[in-house]
């Protein structure tokens, strides 16, 4: 996503299980969010945030009536104005990446002058 734009990367679906404590049906649904900075529930239990923050993905509630464009929308401001945690913190390991990239890359080419 950036401030103007969202682009759909990706769709999961998973089978359904039954809501009995089973922690092994969180692995896949964890690793397939991986990489994200965050995700919206509208229920999440204790252990799923815990695997959720331990792989940097900020769990969000929302209700039933929060509609995908208007958070769409939210993020957008957030990210040319700043002032939500999660999205600036996103934002700043977005910068460092690029720099630690740039970085590998000349290392790669060498530094001869």
């Amino acid at each position: 996503m950036t401030p103007d734009k969202a682009t759909l990367v990706g769709v999961a679906e998973f089978a359904e299980e039954a809501m009995d404590g089973n922690e092994d049906k969180l692995g896949a649904k964890v690793e397939f969010l991986e990489g994200c900075a965050a995700v919206y529930v509208m229920a999440i239990g204790a252990s799923a945030i815990k695997k959720l923050l331990a792989k940097g993905v900020q769990p969000i509630r929302v209700d039933e009536v929060d509609g995908i464009d208007d958070l769409l929308v939210e993020i957008s401001k957030a990210m040319t104005e700043g002032g939500v945690a999660w999205i600036d913190r996103a934002l700043a390991a977005q910068a460092k990446a690029k720099t630690d990239d740039r970085f590998a890359t000349m290392e790669e080419e060498g530094w001869e002058g």
